[in-house]
């Protein structure tokens, strides 16, 4: 139960107050290009099953692999691309985040 409520709070709560804090003028459109960064899980329908709550994500999708995660860091020294940057590497420690969890 503790684990479900960080993970949703990481992924939902969290950017929505990362918007607020740091872009505070246009802090809705920037939570939802925040939020819309979970669409990096699309990766998980290539999988079988598409959903297995001991599996961690890290290393294992296609989107979730260290070299795509190097990539969405060197997103972030782009000033145009820092908010997508940033919504995909919170996404990253979420899953990181649950591995650890999980035991892995």
């Amino acid at each position: 139960m503790l684990q479900s409520l960080v993970h949703y709070g990481l992924h939902f709560i969290v950017p929505i107050v990362i918007a607020y804090i740091f872009y505070r003028p246009k802090w809705i459109k920037i939570s939802l290009i925040l939020l819309a960064t979970m669409a990096v899980d699309i990766d998980h329908l290539l999988s079988q099953p598409i959903y297995d709550a001991t599996r961690c994500s890290i290393g294992y999708h296609l989107l979730h692999q260290p070299l795509a995660i190097i990539c969405y860091a060197i997103l972030f020294l782009f000033p145009r691309a820092r908010v997508i940057s940033i919504g995909l590497l919170l996404h990253m420690l979420t899953d990181k985040i649950d591995c650890l969890w999980m035991g892995g």
